[in-house]
């Protein structure tokens, strides 16, 4: 369970992510941001350092328990250490599994859904109609709110040409192409015909069906067989987590400049910031985070919308 907070409470917490950063960087990869958090990385794990006006928060995550606890003696010593003016109180939580966490409280959670233009009765048929197919298999539908999001962004790049990777019962599908402008279109990849056909009737009703063009092979296959010149206007990845990368990489190359690529789940239940968690999803989702924030092709932004949402524009 390798991830760990201390709340420190002090009049000077910019003051000491400067002086650690600075000390460690002899040491170890530290690394200070333009908004003054702080980065170190020690024996295997990484403790950031966040100043508020009246404390400095400390986030410690590992590969295991005892790569952890190196990490959280290392920053509790130097901390006090610098400390000469004040005596400070470096205090631990327990140490917590990644895949536990909440991204928002319940209470948050439920506030939000509860204050988005709700959905209509098609969409709420079609949520109902998932549920009574998939069973346990439909939180893998993208929630009203998240919904309501996807058709907002679509209208907003006046979108002709949409894509899809990852359909499941077509509730995302849907939003999508409701935000569609006049003569647009929305290729939607999946590998299961009976998945999708719960969502077709739902398709029919919101008057949509013939804006979505449903290609029922492999995702990779239908992204490569498109022109390379860049005709995306926005693009949704919501499938398998394994492929995310290459999905991107397809997409984005495709996608004119102010288009979007939209991505679900990029915390993976939490598990992504909790480093004991190595498989190959968790690896695929944790590397292009990483790398999406690199990216010189695109802006960025992630968002703590369920369990996670990151778009990525086009420059």
């Amino acid at each position: 369970m390798p991830l760990a907070m201390a709340r420190v409470t002090t009049a000077r917490p910019a003051r000491y992510v400067k002086q650690l950063v600075s000390h460690m960087g002899h040491k170890a990869d530290a690394a200070l941001a333009s908004d003054g958090r702080g980065t170190i990385t020690v024996a295997s794990g990484t403790c950031t350092l966040t100043p508020t006006p009246d404390r400095l928060d400390l986030t410690a995550t590992a590969v295991d328990a005892e790569s952890l606890a190196r990490v959280q003696d290392v920053i509790t010593r130097h901390l006090v250490r610098f400390a000469t003016q004040e005596e400070l109180a470096v205090e631990w939580t327990a140490p917590t599994d990644g895949g536990e966490l909440e991204p928002t409280a319940p209470v948050v959670g439920e506030y939000l859904l509860s204050h988005h233009t709700p959905a209509d009765d098609v969409l709420g048929e079609l949520a109902v109609a998932t549920r009574e197919a998939a069973g346990d298999a439909a939180h893998m539908q993208v929630s009203s709110d998240e919904g309501a999001l996807l058709t907002m962004l679509t209208r907003l790049t006046g979108a002709r040409f949409a894509v899809e990777v990852g359909v499941f019962t077509g509730y995302s599908s849907l939003c999508i192409a409701r935000g569609l402008a006049d003569g647009g279109r929305l290729l939607a990849c999946d590998v299961s015909e009976e998945w999708a056909a719960v969502g077709r009737p739902y398709w029919e009703r919101a008057g949509v069906a013939d804006l979505i063009d449903l290609r029922i092979a492999p995702a990779l296959e239908t992204l490569r067989a498109l022109d390379a010149e860049p005709v995306i206007d926005i693009a949704f990845i919501d499938a398998d987590k394994d492929n995310y990368p290459a999905y991107y990489e397809e997409i984005v190359r495709r996608l004119r400049p102010g288009g979007l690529v939209v991505l679900d789940n990029v915390f993976l239940g939490g598990r992504v910031l909790d480093p004991a968690y190595q498989e190959a999803r968790h690896l695929a989702m944790r590397g292009l985070n990483d790398m999406i924030t690199r990216d010189e092709r695109v802006h960025s932004v992630m968002l703590p919308v369920r369990d996670g949402v990151t778009i990525a524009q086009r420059r």
